[in-house]
């Protein structure tokens, strides 16, 4: 990149944009990187001053748009990797509290600052992007996470488009043999990590379970299990205020008028209290055994 000259001192458009970020990564400059893109000392100083750069650490540089995980993931002195790196693209991941973050195995001394950081070392050498590869997120999450929590976030991947069954199939060659059953398990389908879950509970439990069907007069429904009880996953996104409510209130009233039974579990109970939910399942089935002629 060829830099003009600008009024001295001044972080022209051009001085920034061949540091724009790629959509899956944010790259990190050392200082001779940006001399040899015709920055000075006193460019770089200004720009930190004005918030176009963001220097992580030393001889470290990050675009000034970064995000705050990706920057405390390389300003520890590595790239933000597994749940992290995974919730930063917007996957689902029930819970990403740890800073999740790759290193080198010849790294020096981290700069961890009190944080609660999951190290995941590597045998790789220096790198000049900021976040690790997508595979490579999923691969580490399916190692990380208990396997429902992992089946959610493959789901997500899927559901969101950001891979494909071939990427699916190069995730799984790289984990070990006991973790293949879970491939079989996935469905693109989900529309949220609270339907993976509740999904793989009522699999668990024995229910024969279709995802996303239509019923008519009634419309879409997560989840119809065993042919007579629809299941709704609740949650205040999607399910917050009183005129949500009343049109998921009036689709109940229909769904009932035509013999069906709707439990709307909340994401909450779903992703916490797990026992609870599925003792509700089983009240409902226990009760249709009594009634059912």
């Amino acid at each position: 990149m060829t830099v003009r000259a600008a009024k001295l001192g001044t972080v022209t458009t051009a001085h920034v944009a061949n540091m724009e970020p790629a959509p899956a990564a944010w790259r990190v400059w050392p200082r001779a990187a940006l001399y040899r893109e015709g920055w000075t000392w006193r460019l770089i100083d200004r720009a930190v001053t004005a918030g176009r750069l963001r220097r992580a650490r030393r001889d470290a540089y990050l675009h000034g748009d970064v995000d705050a995980a990706t920057f405390a993931a390389c300003r520890i002195g590595g790239q933000l990797a597994c749940v992290s790196e995974l919730a930063r693209r917007g996957v689902f991941v029930l819970e990403a509290n740890r800073l999740h973050v790759r290193v080198s195995e010849t790294a020096g001394r981290l700069r961890c600052e009190g944080r609660e950081v999951r190290i995941h070392w590597s045998g790789g050498g220096g790198r000049d992007a900021a976040n690790v590869g997508l595979l490579d997120a999923l691969r580490d999450a399916m190692l990380c996470q208990p396997p429902v929590e992992a089946v959610a976030t493959l789901d997500s991947a899927l559901h969101l488009g950001l891979v494909d069954e071939a990427d699916l199939a190069e995730v799984f060659r790289r984990l070990p043999r006991r973790l293949q059953i879970l491939r079989r398990l996935t469905d693109a389908a989900a529309e949220a990590g609270s339907e993976s879950i509740m999904r793989l509970l009522l699999r668990k439990a024995g229910c024969h379970v279709q995802s996303q069907v239509r019923i008519p007069g009634v419309g879409r429904v997560d989840f119809l299990v065993d042919g007579w009880l629809i299941i709704e996953c609740d949650s205040e996104a999607h399910h917050g205020g009183w005129e949500k409510q009343r049109r998921d209130k009036r689709r109940d009233q229909v769904a009932a008028s035509l013999g069906y039974a709707t439990y709307r579990p909340i994401a909450e109970d779903i992703f916490w209290h797990r026992d609870a939910v599925m003792a509700a399942v089983r009240g409902l089935c226990a009760m249709r055994a009594v009634v059912r002629p």
